[in-house]
């Protein structure tokens, strides 16, 4: 077998019920930035990200089925983002009116983490490596 051509990540998904709201949050509140908002055969293509970072996140529009509820995320979240400074960011962010699972970051063996909470359930685990290998 050959060795793989692929190159990098480009996007990852996380659905929401409402890509306005959806957008204030992650731009207003996380303070990422826009980098996408088109109009597609699909819906609203619409992603934002880190600044100078080449991997973007889709806010995906997703109505939940029928009579179902739209279920808080359980596990940690599909997005890890890192931080040079956690509880700065902590409480630049805490200003701005994220909600955070838990009252603070936490010691882990690998650095230090805390859970942020977006307006449909979604979990943001926010990150700071105290070593220079993966956490």
């Amino acid at each position: 077998m050959g060795a793989t051509v692929l190159t990098d990540i480009m996007y990852v998904t996380v659905y929401v019920t409402d890509q306005e709201r959806a957008l204030e949050f992650y731009t207003e509140g996380l303070g990422l930035v826009k980098h996408i908002d088109v109009a597609g055969p699909d819906g609203r293509f619409l992603a934002v990200g880190v600044a100078d970072s080449p991997v973007k996140i889709i806010l995906w529009q997703h109505a939940p089925a029928a009579g179902q509820p739209v279920e808080p995320g359980a596990a940690p979240g599909p997005l890890v983002i890192e931080s040079d400074d956690l509880w700065e960011d902590f409480k630049v962010l805490r200003g701005r009116g994220v909600a955070f699972v838990e009252d603070e970051p936490q010691d882990y063996p690998f650095g230090v983490r805390v859970e942020a909470v977006d307006p449909d359930g979604n979990r943001i685990s926010l990150r700071q490596q105290r070593f220079g290998g993966q956490g």
